[in-house]
């Protein structure tokens, strides 16, 4: 509605200066063109055409002139004269005077001329002062209604003083929309965070026992688990004055601006209290001082400091409640994290299989699934997703949906999804035989090596079609409450990457092994330099060998600086060799001896592109004996859910 009443605004100015002016040119002109009597007499300062000054002076020596009427001061006078060249008939001619000079009336006195002399036609003082006052005042009130209508946009005129007001946005009554009950996967952070709006609500519960509430909580977690989803239903919640904005709209180009920022900021909440004050991405503007190379004073710092004081300094502020995110909180200066600033810190970690099926049951709800789609089924095949990868998995399956013109999403959208979500979007089939029949080998290798590897993790699906940049995938799931992990299981991982190398050496002969193995020989390789320099599997002992690895530029050391000696070093990298040697030829004589079964696998795949883990699983043992594979199994409800876990994908690279 302001913006509508702006744009008349526009409009009706220059349409009124217009109107004014026409109106005073239409007056002024008016008044001189009145007929002094009817309507077939010509208007006294009517004329046919010019006379110059000197024609008319002899003209009236030669009495030609019958009339005079003067206007304009004796600037202008309208002659009657009688022409011999036109059979003496009387004409109105135009003379332009130099003035009224007194010498010009004596002489039309002295010839017996009749004359008039009109004065000018006055207008109103008020309206002549008004005239001359139009333009700088209609000027002036433009420029003021710039200057007020780009104040609220960024860089505006309206900005060029307001750079240490704060930014955020506020809010009586927080609208957002959001309630704890639309808040799912994360209960214990909601009952830590539903303290505060009970405080905010019914502080007398807490000081009648001589409790304090914290001054500042902190959310950690790692993206899109729901941390501004947490402080959006807080302020929902609790209904009381809402301050909300980013850490990065502390900082400016300008020296100073944070810090004045933080105070206008904390004034306001003052004014406001008892009232919330969410930071989201706290760690742009909280990071440890004197980090990098050169520290110093700069302009993050100041700003930081700024905000230290404001949240403990000697002006309490009681009432006021602060509320930060971050997915950094190891960056974060120790002094922002100290009892009295954000005393208490909740951790907002990925779902569990329980808190999954919550988050699909809210997601769900304006979404048509079919009968055969069962929540619990796709919470078990989602570890390791966020909140956020749930609301996408399901939006990606809904389009999906869309795309294929059903009316409700069923298994195979969710399949779809959850692969477009893990590796990216399907690309064309593979074309070329050669090329095709080599990435089955190597993506049947990764899989049977580990099916028949007890500790490793079960296959849940092998495929040929391309997604993202790899050409073959093959995922493998993971159980859901495994927290440590053992050194057969760590060997396990690193046979099962070795398993594609492994098979096209067997099959091809190591003169033509690819660089499909690119992927994995790095992650193998960081699994068994960790066993060795972190968890002490190794013979070099129990040691760890990379506590000074640490970044420069969070405040710590310049220069990393090893734990160990030369002759060390060296013991680990021969470590390291070996544990890679030792399960390479172990997955060589893995892979050979069960030759006959991947043959068959391979054709099964090139023809199907696809196979999931059970049919992986049924072609493998008529062939071989797989070994019983010890899983864990949560307990959700009584509905089908036989289905395993989805976990990432292990890309090949063809």
């Amino acid at each position: 509605m302001n913006q509508r009443w702006r744009t008349i605004a526009l409009w009706v100015l220059p349409i009124g200066v217009a109107l004014f002016l026409g109106w005073q040119v239409l007056g002024n002109g008016g008044g001189r063109m009145a007929a002094p009597s009817g309507p077939t007499v010509a208007p006294r300062n009517a004329a046919v055409a010019r006379m110059s000054y000197g024609r008319f002076l002899d003209y009236v020596d030669a009495g030609r002139v019958t009339a005079v009427d003067i206007f304009d001061g004796g600037r202008t006078a309208v002659v009657e004269a009688v022409d011999p060249d036109l059979d003496n008939r009387v004409q109105r001619l135009r003379v332009d005077l130099p003035g009224l000079a007194p010498e010009l009336v004596n002489n039309l006195k002295n010839q017996g001329i009749s004359f008039d002399i009109h004065p000018p036609r006055q207008a109103p003082p008020a309206l002549g002062l008004l005239g001359n006052l139009l333009f700088p005042l209609l000027l002036i009130g433009v420029l003021v209604f710039l200057s007020r209508r780009g104040s609220g946009m960024p860089g505006g005129p309206g900005q060029a003083m307001q750079f240490g007001k704060t930014k955020a946005r506020f809010a009586m009554e927080a609208q957002t929309g959001v309630m704890f009950d639309d808040v799912a996967g994360v209960e214990e952070a909601k009952q830590d965070l539903q303290e505060v709006v009970t405080f905010l609500k019914t502080p007398e519960r807490f000081t009648s026992v001589g409790a304090k509430i914290p001054k500042g909580v902190l959310l950690v977690g790692p993206p899109g688990t729901g941390k501004t989803l947490l402080a959006k239903a807080i302020a929902g919640e609790a209904g009381v004055p809402f301050f909300s904005l980013s850490g990065s709209e502390f900082v400016e180009m300008f020296v100073g601006v944070g810090a004045s920022r933080v105070r206008d900021l904390f004034k306001r909440a003052k004014e406001n209290s008892p009232c919330l004050i969410f930071i989201d991405e706290i760690d742009a503007v909280g990071r440890q001082r004197g980090a990098g190379v050169g520290g110093g004073n700069d302009e993050r710092e100041q700003t930081l400091n700024q905000l230290l004081t404001e949240m403990d300094g000697f002006e309490g502020n009681s009432g006021i409640i602060i509320i930060a995110a971050t997915n950094r909180a190891d960056v974060l200066d120790s002094a922002l994290l100290r009892p009295g600033r954000f005393d208490r810190q909740v951790q907002v970690d990925v779902p569990d299989i329980k808190g999954r099926l919550s988050v699909l049951k809210v997601h769900s709800r304006d979404k048509k699934l079919a009968d055969d789609v069962s929540l619990e089924a796709i919470a078990r095949r989602t570890p390791g997703f966020s909140g956020a990868d749930l609301a996408n998995l399901l939006n990606e399956a809904a389009i999906l949906t869309a795309r294929r013109r059903k009316e409700a999403t069923s298994l195979a959208e969710i399949d779809d999804a959850v692969d477009r979500i893990i590796a990216g979007m399907e690309g064309k089939p593979l074309t070329d035989g050669r090329s095709k029949r080599l990435i089955a080998y190597h993506e049947v290798g990764h899989a049977l090596v580990g099916t028949l590897v007890k500790a490793h993790d079960p296959v849940q699906k092998v495929t040929l079609i391309p997604r993202g940049q790899a050409q073959g995938l093959t995922w493998f799931s993971p159980d859901e409450e495994q927290m440590l992990v053992s050194r057969a299981q760590l060997r396990a991982r690193i046979m099962g990457a070795l398993g594609g190398r492994a098979a096209e050496d067997v099959v091809f002969g190591y003169a033509e092994v690819t660089t499909g193995a690119g992927g994995d020989i790095q992650q193998v390789a960081s699994i068994a330099r960790q066993m060795v320099t972190r968890f002490g599997m190794s013979e070099v002992g129990q040691l760890s060998l990379e506590a000074g690895n640490q970044e420069v530029f969070l405040g710590r050391d310049l220069m990393t600086r090893s734990d160990g000696s030369d002759a060390t070093a060296a013991r680990v990298d021969l470590a390291v060799r070996q544990i890679v040697q030792n399960c390479y030829e172990e997955t060589v004589k893995l892979v050979a001896a069960n030759r006959a079964c991947m043959d068959r696998v391979v054709e099964v795949l090139i023809e199907k592109e696809s196979l999931d883990g059970d049919e992986f699983r049924a072609l493998v043992s008529e062939f071989a004996s797989i070994p019983e594979k010890e899983r864990f199994s949560p307990f959700l409800s009584d509905s089908d859910t036989s289905k395993e876990a989805m976990p990432a994908a292990e890309p090949a690279q063809a």
